[in-house]
């Protein structure tokens, strides 16, 4: 009884966190870069925002109504894939070769088990394949035509390349591999008839999807977090390069502290372990004698403004801890991002001025 009301008295019948979290929460990115309000016309502006709004909606009806943290990043990154204005799915960039070759990856927060797939050109949700991978095989990472052939073992929907082919995407490779005085592959087979691209847009598009991912972290009614990313890579990108979103520790990573999600210069983010980086950060701190308010800010914006910045490197992150409290850091001029927080209204943001 004595050890009892100790326990009492100092607060540690039950952590704070689990006391004060609100009952879910997530958090969406869809890829950074040069964003700023002079290079955006209203009319874009709106859709993104729309778009957003609708992913963050997703996530939101699947943990509201009880569904765990896992089926919400599945959810709102298959929507995400599937909506040409992300450099993910239909509407990803092309690689040097003229392929839209994808990459995906899901963490679980509460099994630490994990599943990824690079280089895929024929699966219309590699996130959902990237699920299968980690729940139905014994890998944790499947590449190229041995992820597409276990795709269609476990009979998700497989699609034509083109499928995945959007003219603004084809010419912006054009326009990078005539600059780099490399040639220009022929248009894919299956792909429509060539039309008009508004010119001022690829030239934005080429500042502002350099990095361009998409990704979710959420957390579920069971306090499980959950985090999961997807990208088309870079523009014009040779010989089977791989970034970091496919890669556990660098672009996605969960456990029952953290989960993040990042979209950047690849290269930098799998040097520098970023994902697991934060989280790890998050853990010292959690372990620490004191509390640290705002603690996934703090320990994104330590990784993000200091090691990845003294490299060279750009990009961003969102990041959910525990407490059920989203946040995001990022280096670039914007980040296309969105956050609910049960009994809160959704937060919907693009340039680097916003909260």
């Amino acid at each position: 009884m004595r050890f009892i009301a100790l326990a009492l008295a100092l607060g540690l019948a039950a952590p704070a966190a689990a006391q004060d979290r609100p009952d879910w929460a997530i958090v969406i990115h869809g890829g950074a870069g040069v964003i700023e309000r002079e290079s955006m016309t209203a009319e874009t502006e709106a859709a993104y925002r729309a778009a957003l709004d609708a992913a963050v909606t997703r996530g939101r009806d699947v943990l509201d109504t009880g569904g765990s943290a896992l089926d919400a990043v599945e959810a709102v990154i298959r929507g995400m894939e599937d909506d040409a204005m992300f450099n993910a799915g239909r509407g990803a960039v092309f690689t040097a070769a003229g392929r839209n070759e994808l990459d995906s990856s899901i963490m679980d927060g509460e099994t630490m088990n994990a599943g990824a797939v690079a280089g895929v050109t024929n699966v219309r949700h590699p996130i959902s394949l990237a699920r299968a991978v980690m729940e139905n095989s014994r890998h944790v990472m499947l590449q190229g035509e041995g992820a597409e052939t276990f795709a269609e073992e476990q009979a998700l929907e497989l699609v034509d390349p083109a499928f995945f082919f959007t003219e603004r995407r084809w010419q912006a490779l054009e326009g990078a591999l005539e600059a780099q005085g490399l040639p220009v592959p022929a248009r894919p087979e299956g792909a429509p008839e060539p039309e008009e691209v508004d010119h001022t847009l690829l030239i934005r598009d080429a500042l502002e999807h350099r990095f361009g991912t998409v990704g979710v972290v959420a957390m579920d009614r069971e306090g499980h977090i959950a985090a999961g990313t997807s990208t088309g890579g870079m523009t014009a990108k040779r010989w089977g390069r791989v970034g970091d979103s496919p890669v556990i520790g660098a672009g996605t990573y969960a456990d029952e502290r953290c989960g993040v999600s990042a979209t950047g210069s690849g290269e930098y983010f799998i040097r520098l372990s970023v994902a697991a980086r934060i989280c790890m950060e998050v853990e010292i701190a959690d372990r620490g004698a004191e509390d640290v308010p705002a603690i996934g800010q703090t320990a994104a914006d330590m990784v993000i403004h200091g090691p990845l910045t003294d490299m060279g490197g750009d990009g961003g992150v969102i990041v959910l801890t525990s407490d059920g409290r989203p946040a995001w850091s990022f280096n670039t001029a914007g980040m296309y991002r969105a956050s609910q927080v049960a009994g809160e209204d959704p937060v919907i943001a693009i340039y680097g001025d916003e909260d």
